[in-house]
């Protein structure tokens, strides 16, 4: 019986000695700093947190800015104060120095504010991380998972054994499920099903990859196409505005005086010289060029009309004054 039992605890050691040594260790490991910078609630406070660290930074500085003015007063001074007086800056400059060292210290020091605050940001998120980790492992059998941002020195990590990417899923799942109704909520539970089985499946890990490469591109695609309407549509209002603008000042006369001048000097010139041209430009140009001379023609002669009878009318006007003035001094010689 004892020989019997023997035998059989024999083999059972055998067997399960077998079985440890076909079965493969799986691994895994994760990156906390990386998993931190992608949780929003994180950002967001330490986002806060960067704004206090810039406030006692800027106190800091104002303190060493009044230490500096007493220290250059001090010195501008020197040799007018007694020794006393000079004692006694100096005392209240080295008081201002240390309480300024002090309150570096405890804002920035190895046991400051700025690493105690870091750390009571990041333990909420550390122990939702650690409670993803325990499920992700007990789901897909990871015997060890390792943080490579610890203090654990990794020389080498393949990166299809990163699981940080499946923790960031996992908490932000845990976050959309609180805000989620019946029907977005068996959505969610479906499309995590597809995540799951793209995350215990390489090949499709690697099929989704392309996908996603592919739709990135095509995105980039029509985001170009649409800059490039934007920027045509652009250049064509331009175009249109100037030539309504062109258009405008030519209806209402209001051409550049170069212009004009160039207009009415050369039409007769240009039509002797190039009496039988054949090209498109000049058949579009010269009937514009020719209306804005007769226009300019026209104002110009009814500037001078209108120069011509103001000056008739003044000349009119003090030649009846010069009547008026000259009547009584006749009726005086002829009673005389």
């Amino acid at each position: 019986m004892r020989k019997q039992f023997l035998f059989i605890f024999s083999a059972f050691i055998v067997a399960y000695t077998s079985q440890a040594q076909t079965r493969t260790t799986r691994i895994g490991y994760i990156d906390m700093e990386y998993i931190l910078e992608n949780v929003s609630d994180y950002k967001e406070a330490k986002a806060q947190l960067e704004l206090k660290a810039q406030k006692w930074k800027q106190d800091i500085e104002a303190k060493k800015l009044d230490i500096n003015i007493l220290k250059e007063g001090l010195k501008a001074e020197r040799a007018l104060l007694t020794k006393e007086l000079i004692d006694e800056r100096e005392t209240e400059i080295k008081f201002l120095e240390n309480e300024m060292m002090d309150y570096q210290q405890k804002q920035f020091g190895a046991e400051g504010n700025l690493i105690h605050q870091k750390a009571a940001l990041a333990k909420p998120i550390q122990d939702q991380v650690f409670t993803a980790v325990q499920d992700i492992a007990e789901a897909k059998s990871y015997d060890f998972v390792f943080d490579k941002s610890s203090d654990l020195t990794m020389l080498f990590s393949n990166k299809k054994f990163d699981i940080s990417d499946q923790v960031i899923r996992v908490l932000n799942r845990t976050d959309k499920r609180e805000q989620l109704t019946k029907k977005q909520l068996k959505d969610q539970e479906a499309k995590e099903k597809v995540e799951n089985a793209i995350d215990e499946n390489p090949a499709m890990q690697d099929r989704q990859k392309a996908l996603d490469e592919k739709r990135t591109a095509r995105e980039k695609l029509i985001e170009d196409r649409r800059l490039e309407q934007e920027a045509k549509k652009k250049e064509y209002d331009d175009r249109r505005k100037a030539i309504a603008a062109e258009r405008e000042a030519k209806k209402n006369g209001t051409v550049s005086e170069p212009a004009t001048t160039d207009a009415t000097a050369k039409p007769a010139t240009d039509a002797t010289a190039k009496p039988a041209t054949t090209g498109t430009e000049a058949t579009t140009t010269d009937p514009a060029v020719d209306k804005a001379a007769e226009r300019q023609k026209l104002y110009e002669q009814r500037k001078k009309e209108l120069e011509d009878r103001r000056k008739k009318i003044l000349e009119e006007r003090e030649a009846a004054k010069k009547a008026k003035e000259a009547e009584p001094q006749k009726s005086n010689t002829t009673n005389n």
